[in-house]
């Protein structure tokens, strides 16, 4: 079983402490410095914090997850698929390296992917050993932070998430706050300043080996084109601790916004803070603003923060209209645009492929988009999204059928009269406009697609909320 792996590794203790299944440690322990414990040392039950963190059920839990969310390797190159092996050979000496606050992590593997509005987010990915040891990490801290957490934070918590923070928008606007205050913080997991992170969360950990070892995860090198670049600030966006952290440090803001009355909904960097006026907003955002600099050395990008009406912004790919007392929930354009552009991609590259292998392709998109889209109320522009898909798959056909021959004999397989089914197929025009032609919608009618199981957005979300 998956789960003994590490079991099976802490009953090696019992061998010898400078070797390992035939190989010394210092060849075999990937990220952990060896340093000798002081003998006999006791801590009280506030500083026994890492033993709860290599405990064995909390250590299966994390090696569980990891596996679970697989991911890419880091710079040591090793897989999901190799870390129980590692593990079972070499799993007490790193656990000995974390029981004395010696283990140092590994650089991290430097991955740009571009962002949808332009420029790029840098990635972070630990090694597989790392993130093991960092959701171990999270799944002791979590509970301990958890509480002191605001009912305006909704990004990376139990139970919570981008859905509970667009209803809670949307109860702001309806109540009379017609405003927003739109703040995105520049750079803001590669900018966050470690001494103001660590200080908040030392105040909830005494363990100094937890502290340590926190630290030098943010501190980690990140390694690109095989240079290694030392960091002063920020923690990468792709380990497992990384979300939590940003949620301890942003705290303080949430109980600054609290401390005001402000009514607010926070997704990570992502804060909207809702109030009554423009002027009042103008206020929120100098005040607010001054408060992220001052106490958590933090920027605010000023080219993509606004106030302005709710209407007008996006938040979390939604966006809060407000029309004749009522807050409407919509898509936002760009989140629309965005999924027509990918669907754009795969149909690319079904050009050489079969009908029924590119709508497989395009299910899962479709049917995520429309899970995570199911709080929109525009029942009227999710069937035109529907039919622009379609004509999408009919265009696709069209030009895969390339000559008037072949379209002609396709077109009255399809039921289409012989004299019909040749006037359309050398009409002349291109494929887009043949794909919305009448004999391309009767030859290939809705019924069709939903033949070959092709995902209607429209009638995922209207089922998502019959049943919410």
């Amino acid at each position: 079983m998956i789960s003994m792996r590490i079991d099976e590794a802490e009953a090696l203790e019992t061998g010898t402490k400078d070797e390992v299944g035939g190989r010394k440690l210092s060849e075999g322990v990937r990220g952990a410095e060896m340093r000798t414990a002081t003998p006999g040392q006791t801590k009280p039950e506030g500083d026994a914090l890492m033993e709860r963190v290599i405990e064995r059920e909390n250590m299966r839990q994390a090696y569980s997850r990891v596996l679970r969310n697989k991911g890419a390797a880091g710079v040591d190159g090793m897989t999901t698929e190799a870390l129980g092996t590692w593990l079972k050979q070499h799993w007490p000496r790193v656990r000995e390296a974390l029981l004395e606050g010696s283990y140092v992590p590994r650089a991290v593997r430097r991955v740009d992917i571009p962002k949808p509005d332009g420029g790029v987010r840098t990635l972070g990915v630990p090694t597989v050993v790392d993130r093991l040891i960092q959701q171990a990490l999270h799944q002791v801290l979590q509970p301990i932070f958890e509480p002191t957490f605001s009912a305006g934070s909704f990004g990376f918590r139990p139970g919570i998430g981008a859905h509970e923070a667009v209803r809670q928008a949307q109860a702001y606007v309806q109540s009379g706050r017609h405003w927003v205050v739109d703040m995105d913080l520049e750079k803001f997991f590669d900018r966050m300043n470690h001494d103001v992170l660590m200080a908040r969360v030392a105040r909830k950990v005494r363990d100094k080996r937890v502290l340590k070892l926190i630290r030098r995860f943010l501190e980690a090198g990140m390694m690109a084109d095989g240079l290694t670049r030392q960091r002063t600030e920020g923690t990468p966006q792709g380990g497992p601790l990384s979300p939590l952290l940003s949620n301890i440090l942003l705290t303080d803001l949430d109980k600054h916004l609290e401390a005001r009355g402000l009514a607010f909904c926070r997704y990570a960097d992502d804060c909207n803070i809702y109030v009554g006026s423009g002027r009042a907003g103008e206020r929120v955002m100098a005040s607010t603003r001054a408060y992220l600099e001052r106490a958590l050395r933090l920027v605010v990008n000023e080219a993509k923060s606004k106030v302005a009406r709710p209407g007008t912004r996006k938040f979390l790919g939604y966006r809060i209209a407000t029309r004749r007392g009522q807050a409407p929930i919509r898509v936002a354009p760009q989140s629309i645009e965005r999924l027509m552009r990918r669907v754009r991609e795969l149909m690319r590259q079904g050009r050489g492929q079969s009908l029924a292998r590119t709508i497989q392709m395009l299910n899962p998109l479709l049917r995520g988009w429309a899970n995570y889209f199911r709080l929109s109320e525009q029942p009227r522009r999710m069937k035109a999204l529907d039919g622009w898909v379609r004509r999408r798959l009919r265009c696709l056909l069209w030009r895969q059928w390339k000559r008037p021959r072949t379209r002609k004999r396709h077109l009255q397989a399809q039921g289409l009269d012989p004299e019909r089914a040749w006037r359309s197929s050398v009409n002349g025009r291109g494929p887009w406009w043949n794909a919305g032609a009448s004999h391309m919608t009767q030859a290939l009618p809705n019924a069709y697609f939903e033949r070959l199981g092709l995902v209607s957005v429209y009638e995922t979300i209207a089922r998502l909320q019959r049943i919410r």
